[in-house]
């Protein structure tokens, strides 16, 4: 006698079309009539959810229901093992829960099996599952709230979405699972091609994370235990409190010549004519960030070179570094373009320059008065017009000249010793004639994007994975790559996943 199948006549969207038809009941039925907008809206975020949850239920049984008849009809070769052994026995009913989007849904399938190995599950690989309980959607998802604000608001975010399917812990622990593919997308992403006369930038910074004691590196914390020692409500002038991990932030960027003169720069004193308007400088274009807590700087900079060298590969292009003259990030800059062969315009962040000429100025005049402005004005106009080691010299023959106070005259020549050296980084002159930028706005930009605005919120205390993951994440955001990283980073789970005995070598491209 035939066995008796249910699925052969029943419609395999029965419960989602009876789903749909008690939601469309509701609506057309009395009460909804005197329901608000909100209400409405508020009833159908719930009911529509649930209708996409039993959509998805009964698509996956249906699934279920043909690798059955498949198997029963013995329409299936035998399968192989990652390891290459076969599978011969079959046994169904085989269930996982799956967390998605639309709340928990149960995947059922047939286990195949052999002597001595692990069961294998080719409905699996079919539909590309993940190792856990949470589907790659979710992950995105915890990804994309994560980034943006909080783990305790990114959980809430979840939770309204999706119902109660992701805990904190687990939350965290995806997003630093998420950021697994970062360097290798990157690696094998190729960078919007640019013709030859537009400038390549390159801007390296750091800023501090606040750190968990076992995040700090060795010697912070080593001086965070000794401090620990004493009990002490406040700090020392100048005391570091010794929580914070050192993040290397790196960007690259394509910008178009934009020449100007100095008074495009530089206000004269009395304010501007209104016969000439100010030339507008540079603009940042395709610009790309990375960043790390836990590579070395120097690994970081080199990061920021070989994308600037996939950018330019032939080094036909003019290369501009960006500094704000820490002499360590020189030192690694240097060796990395010694290594590389390639020829770059260093040039110091001229906003360290006006502040080092703003606090010589207070000390030959008093602060806040229009003397105070037009010598600064002066001064920044002869520097940008190529004569920074003359105007060193003549602020420190007026301060000879004034017989200054020994700490107004430390702060002349504190601005004498910064600009005679870096003579060599203050070519301003042929950096505003080739139309190239002389501020380091797009690095700074990027360590607030970055770190303050995500890792720096109030009470925040990270783990390294955790701040690590993050950081990488919300690059990858900034640079507008999260469409096309994660499409990569779901290929190579599976990958990992499923990897089958005769799979080939391929590079996926990104």
């Amino acid at each position: 006698m035939t066995r008796y199948d249910p699925h052969a006549t029943a419609d395999p969207f029965a419960r989602s079309v009876s789903a749909f038809e008690t939601l469309t009941d509701t609506l057309s039925g009395g009460q909804a009539d005197t329901w608000t907008h909100a209400e409405l809206e508020e009833h159908l975020d719930a009911a529509g959810r649930d209708l996409l949850r039993q959509l998805l239920q009964d698509h996956l049984d249906l699934r279920a229901h043909r690798e059955q008849d498949q198997v029963r009809a013995g329409a299936r070769p035998v399968v192989l093992g990652p390891e290459g052994g076969p599978r011969p026995w079959r046994e169904s009913g085989h269930a996982r829960w799956l967390a998605t989007v639309f709340g928990l849904v149960r995947v059922t399938r047939v286990a195949h099996r052999g002597p001595g190995a692990g069961n294998v599950h080719p409905a699996d690989a079919a539909l590309s599952l993940p190792a856990g309980r949470h589907s790659m959607g979710l992950r995105r998802l915890a990804v994309t709230e994560s980034v943006r604000g909080s783990f305790d608001q990114a959980q809430e975010a979840v939770t309204r979405r999706c119902g109660k399917v992701l805990g904190k812990r687990r939350l965290e622990e995806l997003v630093v699972a998420a950021a697994v593919d970062v360097d290798a997308f990157y690696r094998a992403r190729i960078p919007v091609p640019c013709s030859r006369d537009m400038p390549l930038v390159l801007q390296v910074d750091g800023k501090g994370v606040v750190m968990r004691p076992e995040g700090l590196r060795e010697a912070t914390r080593r001086a965070a235990e000794k401090a620990a020692t004493g009990h002490r409500g406040r700090l020392a002038p100048g005391e570091k409190p010794n929580r914070k991990r050192m993040a290397t932030v790196a960007c690259v960027f394509d910008t178009r010549p934009a020449p100007r003169r100095p008074h495009d720069v530089i206000h004269p004193p009395g304010g501007r004519s209104e016969e000439r308007t100010a030339r507008p400088g540079p603009r940042a274009e395709h610009k790309w960030c990375t960043a790390s807590l836990v590579r070395p700087p120097e690994q970081v900079i080199a990061d920021a070179f070989d994308q600037a060298e996939a950018r330019d590969p032939k080094h036909l292009r003019p290369w501009v570094v960006l500094v704000d003259g820490a002499r360590h990030q020189l030192d690694l800059i240097s060796a990395e373009t010694l290594r590389r062969g390639v020829t770059v315009h260093v040039l110091l962040d001229f906003v360290h320059v006006a502040e080092y000429i703003w606090t010589a100025a207070h000390a030959l005049h008093q602060p806040g008065t229009t003397e105070a402005e037009a010598w600064v004005a002066d001064r920044l106009t002869a520097i940008l017009a190529g004569h920074a080691a003359r105007t060193a010299d003549e602020m420190t023959a007026q301060a000879d000249r004034e017989h200054l106070t020994a700490a107004r005259r430390e702060a002349v020549d504190s601005c004498h010793r910064y600009l005679t050296g870096h003579l060599d980084q203050l070519h301003y002159d042929t950096a505003l004639d080739q139309g190239w930028p002389i501020a380091t706005g797009a690095i700074e930009g990027a360590c607030r994007h970055l770190i303050a605005d995500r890792l720096d919120i109030t009470g925040a205390r990270w783990s390294l994975p955790g701040a690590e993951a993050v950081l990488r994440l919300r690059a990858v955001v900034s640079n507008g790559d999260l469409d096309p990283y994660w499409r990569y980073h779901a290929t190579r789970e599976h990958e990992r996943l499923y990897h089958t005995p005769d799979q080939r070598k391929y590079a996926l491209s990104a």
